[in-house]
């Protein structure tokens, strides 16, 4: 090569194309070294559109930084630089800085053009309802004479009326509009899903079929979210027959959109099926599979969703972890929500804020508070999901203190309130922990401080602090004071705590509400048959239990479960049948005879059948929960926690069982019931005996 060759100019039109090159392969490192090219080819006089490429670069790798660094180091910004700066900005959710500089183009003289004013409306969009700044980006639209002609720039305005809830403009637009294509129906149609307005999605679609428009894939995803957020079942499966025919179906979108809306209408089988036929799938498909399991309580079908979409070679997400985080909880499955928490720190993602709250969440189910306050307490930023995780995490174990601590901690904060469920979850803090007095004060002050109409979950919760504490008159006066109909959960406080504290008359009247409100609960009557049998009215509780039999109630059996080396072992009272049989019951004569020698005494009132003395005492000591346990410490080697579940309420007299169990072997027991969470160690409870 030539001397004159070596020092020749570079051709613009290449590096323009390097810079593009840059931009398509995502990599900052490459744009960078590219950059550094063209400052050492052209500087210092870099041609204009050079310019603009190198700010488009920057703009959209989100470097913004380098990306105002570059506007401002252009000598004569145009209308294009611009655009690229302000459409980056506005793309990765930064409006000020792109509003600020689209002023900065205006004060320079530059025209915005139809690229220009989407990006303008789109940063618009983000801001708070109040700002001022979209119409006043529409009257300038209007002035140069884009609006209501340009579709494009039309259609974006649209959408930035409707994302700061000035849906009267938006409408009003909407109806000026000369030339209404799909992009302008999608915009309604969208944001009316979003806004939680489904019958507005369903009436905009058939507006845009009315005036002979076709829909798009957006169009038809629209529609499926509208019919999942009001569950109308029966118009979607009409729509899907229009999708197959129409051969949307095809489209990925389409078929996660329709797995969706089966999964929420409660029709998993037909998710799974759309699920099974999709030729060809994406990481949101394997999601929606998992989360419409996952709703419909088949957690461990989700959790094989999941499975398989790693088997593929589906890389895990954000979303894919946090949706199968939830599986955990419902499956009570605290290594394998640990080993997704490898996943997530593994794959860099355990810091996200959805992720992080979704761990918050499965550790506080999960019985593992100690690991949720580690993972809270390292979070950068957190949610209103993050905080009602942490809040119930301690809920479930009965630290109502602690509960408390948070609540208060976030009302400090200033940057989140508290809503609905959030109030709910202290309430039932509050009950479970005994704090009543803190509990009924939240209860009476709740509108006032913070907004928020007691709904029928804050009325139940407050029945059952109240009816807890002994105070189950008071508790029937709050019920006859509701301003709505009281639900099957408030009156089963009342008829809970009635049984606790032997308020049979009380209690007679809360079962027969419920008993019209739900004739077919099991529940309900044999809690009503064990209120009486406790306060030793064997004649009423027989009663009870044949009415039951003969209008072909039955009741649901009281179980326990254990998982030891990846196998579920359940336990029925009085089970024979386990293998292990023999050993369990020597066990169980050990721990008595030990039991005794340190005081411990049995409760016969919850053996809730007519029998002599001796013959209660050995039926206590056959429930399913203390037959779980003595397997339990046959098979998990001592320093490891055992941990048993149970489908009922655990029994007083179990309950009791436990705490000298946990100081007479020395080990940590934890067992869940259908209510709360119970860690038994060194003869206490972590509930101090009130549940």
């Amino acid at each position: 090569m030539s001397r004159a060759a070596a020092v020749a100019p570079a051709d613009p039109q290449l590096l323009a194309a390097a810079v593009e090159s840059a931009i398509a392969s995502r990599s900052p490192r490459l744009g960078r070294a590219t950059h550094a090219r063209v400052l050492r080819l052209l500087a210092p006089a870099i041609p204009p559109f050079i310019c603009a490429h190198l700010i488009n670069l920057y703009s959209k790798l989100d470097l913004p930084d380098a990306a105002a660094a570059a506007l401002a180091a252009d000598p004569h910004p145009t209308v294009v630089s611009y655009t690229a700066f302000i459409s980056g900005a506005a793309q990765h959710g930064r409006p000020v800085p792109a509003l600020t500089a689209f002023a900065g183009m205006l004060r320079l003289g530059l025209r915005p053009n139809d690229f220009t004013l989407p990006s303008a409306f789109k940063a618009a969009a983000s801001l708070p309802a109040r700002a001022s700044v979209g119409p006043q980006i529409h009257s300038l639209a209007l002035r140069f004479g884009y609006l209501p002609d340009d579709a494009f720039v039309s259609c974006a305005a649209l959408d930035m009326y409707f994302k700061t809830g000035q849906l009267a403009l938006a409408r009003r637009l909407f109806d000026e509009m000369p030339n209404r294509n799909v992009v302008a129906w999608n915009a309604v149609m969208t944001n009316a899903v979003l806004d939680g307005r489904p019958m507005e999605t369903l009436e905009a679609y058939f507006g845009l079929r009315e005036a002979g428009g076709m829909p798009n894939v957006v169009s038809v995803c629209a529609f499926f979210n509208a019919c999942a957020g009001a569950a109308y079942l029966s118009l979607g499966e009409q729509f899907h027959g229009f999708v197959v025919k129409c051969g949307f179906e095809t489209d990925v979108s389409v078929s996660n959109c329709m797995v969706d809306f089966y999964g929420k209408c409660r029709c998993v089988g037909k998710a799974r099926a759309v699920f099974d036929g999709m030729g060809v799938r994406n990481s949101v498909s394997w999601c929606s599979m998992i989360v419409a399991y996952a709703q419909n309580k088949a957690e461990e079908e989700a959790f094989a969703v999941y499975l398989g979409a790693r088997k593929s070679g589906e890389e895990p997400t954000d979303f894919m972890i946090s949706s199968v985080l939830t599986t955990c909880a419902g499956l009570l499955g605290l290594d394998l929500g640990r080993a997704l928490h490898a996943v997530a720190v593994r794959s860099c993602i355990d810091a996200n804020i959805f992720v992080a709250s979704a761990l918050v969440d499965m550790y506080g189910k999960c019985g593992g508070v100690e690991d949720a306050e580690l993972v809270f307490s390292e979070m950068p930023q957190r949610n209103l999901v993050t905080w009602n995780a942490m809040i119930g995490g301690y809920a479930h174990v009965g630290d109502a203190r602690n509960a408390l601590a948070i609540f208060d901690e976030m009302i400090r904060s200033g940057k989140t309130a508290p809503n609905y469920i959030t109030l709910v979850i202290v309430l039932s803090a509050c009950s479970r922990g005994g704090l009543t007095e803190e509990g009924y004060e939240l209860f009476k002050t709740m509108k006032e401080r913070f907004g928020v109409e007691p709904g029928t979950e804050h009325y139940a919760c407050v029945v059952d602090l109240l009816g807890r504490a002994g105070m189950e008159e008071r508790a029937y006066e709050i019920i006859q004071g509701m301003p709505m109909r009281p639900s099957i959960p408030v009156w089963g406080a009342l008829l809970g705590a009635c049984k606790m504290h032997g308020k049979t008359e009380l209690g007679r009247i809360a079962a027969e509400k419920l008993f019209e409100l739900d004739p077919q609960d099991s529940g309900n009557h044999v809690l009503l048959s064990n209120m009486l049998a406790s306060a030793g009215r064997w004649a009423e509780a027989t009663d009870v239990r044949k009415e039951m039999k003969n209008v072909g109630i039955k009741k649901e059996p009281g179980r326990s479960w254990i998982t030891w080396k990846n196998v579920v072992h359940v336990f029925q009272a009085k089970d024979t049948k386990h293998e292990m049989h023999n050993e369990i019951q020597a066990v169980l004569a050990k721990l008595k005879r030990q039991m005794q020698a340190a005081g411990y005494m049995p409760d016969t009132q919850y053996s809730l059948y007519d029998l002599e003395e001796e013959e209660k005492e050995s039926e206590v000591f056959q429930h399913s929960e203390k037959l779980a346990l003595a397997f339990g410490l046959i098979c998990i080697p001592p320093g490891v926690p055992i941990r048993i579940m149970k489908n009922l309420r655990i029994c007083a007299d179990c309950h009791r069982a436990f705490k000298f169990i946990s100081g007479i072997v020395g080990r940590d027991i934890i067992v869940r019931d259908n209510n709360r969470f119970h860690h038994f160690r060194h003869y206490e409870c972590s509930c101090r005996d009130y549940w």
